[in-house]
């Protein structure tokens, strides 16, 4: 018997968004872990507020939905706005009913400098990584430092000089810019789109790009993300935003720390041994700061093994986390959206290491 096309949809549904999930779908176990540790950044919350007034649109909310748009690879607030409205998993992990209103698109925006302000960011990695933490699944001695560059959103156009108060040619919002033959240099140019951002080039023989420099300290038990930050691209960063990073470990136990050939350079590897770290760094062929005191031992093989595992954090940031070219101005913008998805690798991970069958 053929059924029928109806043409009038049901006025009401008795059915809630909670019920259309599955048990088994992958963002029920991130979905606790958030909310648990957006429980615990609930004095955090009650400060950022005025005790008076209208009430604003819930943080936890605005939080969940920019984990949202992290880990679908959603480029942009206004098609993550346009997702809320009709995508029934997206209301159920933000919290919102059938009936709620979604938001405006404009609400992340000015919304985002009062998160800076309070450094959400950090407290939210922070209550994530306690979490990890008290599950066992962090290693308090061997670590990996690497570092990533994050091309800025500005043109190579734009990348002027600092002393040149020409307006751009009238007649185009994007006119010609012949800079062949040129010689452009961090020292005497900056961009006018985004005047943090610093011109650098990854290797010998690749283009420079408008970039900041992200970095990264692992644990080497899971490959979790224990300490991040965002600073300007230029050739000493690496070194001294991962000697900041080890500093910050907390104990006072021998650590030993893994890292590229980029690394083997004597005031990086002096710097850890200062900070009782053994640089478990990658030799270079010529010029080494790594002797046979600490290539001799197995746990220098072990953590030349693991160390690459690194390189899995960066590769999702910018496949899944729309980091290959940021959509923030600024360094304090861009290095919350860098420390945020951090946050966001860790919960997959943990979902994986916590739920996994």
């Amino acid at each position: 018997m053929r059924g029928n096309d109806p043409k009038q949809q049901a006025l009401f549904s008795y059915i809630s968004p909670e019920a259309r999930v599955p048990k088994d779908h992958p963002l029920r176990p991130i979905r606790i872990m958030v909310d648990n540790a957006l429980q615990d950044l609930a004095p955090l919350f009650k400060k950022m507020y005025s005790h008076t007034g209208r009430p604003s649109i819930p943080p936890e909310q605005l939080l969940r939905a920019s984990l949202l748009q992290v880990l679908y690879t959603i480029r942009s607030e206004r098609m993550l706005v346009e997702q809320l409205d009709y995508n029934l998993l997206f209301r159920w992990f933000v919290g919102l009913s059938l009936e709620d209103k979604v938001w405006d698109h404009s609400t992340f925006s000015k919304n985002r400098d009062r998160l800076i302000e309070h450094e959400v960011a950090t407290a939210f990695f922070q209550a994530i990584k306690g979490r990890a933490e008290r599950a066992g699944l962090l290693s308090k001695e061997h670590f990996t430092v690497d570092g990533t560059l994050i091309e800025a959103w500005a043109s190579m156009k734009s990348f002027r000089p600092k002393d040149d108060q020409d307006p751009p040619a009238p007649g185009s919002r994007n006119p010609e810019v012949d800079f062949k033959g040129q010689k452009r240099k961090n020292e005497t140019h900056q961009s006018t789109t985004d005047p943090d951002c610093r011109l650098l080039r990854k290797s010998q023989g690749k283009e420079s790009k408008l970039c900041f420099m992200g970095h990264a300290l692992m644990e080497n038990r899971n490959g979790l993300v224990v300490d991040s930050r965002l600073t300007e691209a230029n050739g000493t960063a690496e070194w001294h935003a991962a000697l900041e990073m080890i500093e910050n470990l907390p104990g006072t136990n021998r650590v030993t720390v893994g890292a590229d050939k980029g690394y083997d350079v004597p005031v990086f590897v002096d710097g850890l041994r200062e900070r009782l770290a053994t640089p478990h760094v990658a030799r270079k062929d010529k010029g080494t700061a790594i002797d046979g005191r600490t290539t001799r031992h197995e746990g220098y093989r072990v953590s030349q093994k693991i160390r690459k595992r690194v390189e899995e954090i960066f590769g999702w940031l910018k496949t899944v986390g729309c980091l290959r070219k940021t959509r923030y101005r600024g360094l304090d913008r861009v290095g919350w959206i860098f420390e945020f998805s951090m946050t966001a690798y860790n919960l997959v991970r943990m979902r994986n290491l916590i739920w996994a069958v």
